[in-house]
């Protein structure tokens, strides 16, 4: 069954669940919106959810470096210092950085994408789409498909957790705030990788070679 915006929106409205978890919930159940709060509430998604609005400042700021070569710092907030101490937290916080140096992802969410961003990439995709000769109402719907595929690929909560490809980041999120009952948000990251950015030399290794003879 094809699940609608509309659909979502209601589930989201009524849940403030997130949106690929309204869609997943929705897909799973048929379409059927009192089942799929049931769903969400049974995956604590919707519990989650709840505490989305109180305010977390406290938490960690954590680093991860992988043999001097990348490595990603993370600050992820808790709504007390309790929880900062927890260490089912601290190895979330830990894993959460490991994650990022290895993934490499742009953004913590997708609403951080800049609209522009999305609206060109959007083009992008459906340009691919009629070049390939799909009609124009089939074309619509590839483009969602791919769009959120991007989504997946750029933003933080969206990837497969790289110690567990089957959930996302934003899952095993999720679960971590059913288990502790606080809020709680990753907030911001950076990641490094050595060597980013600077121009290097292009040498060819026989000249190098001859260079080290003739020197």
């Amino acid at each position: 069954m094809a699940i609608t915006a509309e659909q979502v929106k209601e589930l989201r409205d009524r849940t403030n669940a997130g949106i690929m978890d309204c869609k997943r919930v929705l897909v799973e159940t048929d379409g059927n919106i009192d089942k799929a709060i049931e769903l969400l509430k049974e995956r604590g998604i919707a519990k989650a959810a709840k505490k989305a609005g109180r305010i977390a400042s406290e938490g960690l700021v954590e680093a991860y470096i992988h043999n001097g070569k990348y490595g990603a710092l993370v600050e992820v907030n808790s709504e007390t210092d309790f929880v900062s101490n927890n260490e089912e937290f601290k190895t979330f916080v830990r894993d959460v950085a490991m994650h990022i140096a290895a993934s490499a992802p742009t953004y913590v969410k997708r609403e951080e994408v800049p609209e522009n961003i999305v609206n060109a990439e959007k083009e992008t995709l459906k340009a691919q789409s009629l070049k390939e000769g799909k009609p124009p109402a089939v074309v619509e719907k590839m483009v969602e498909g791919r769009i959120n595929k991007y989504f997946a690929e750029i933003c933080l909560l969206e990837q497969p957790f790289i110690k567990n490809p089957d959930i996302t980041v934003g899952q095993l999120l999720t679960d971590l705030i059913s288990k502790i009952g606080e809020n709680i948000v990753i907030r911001r990251f950076s990641r490094f990788e050595r060597g980013e950015g600077i121009e290097k030399e292009e040498c060819n290794f026989a000249d190098e070679v001859m260079k080290q003879i003739n020197g």
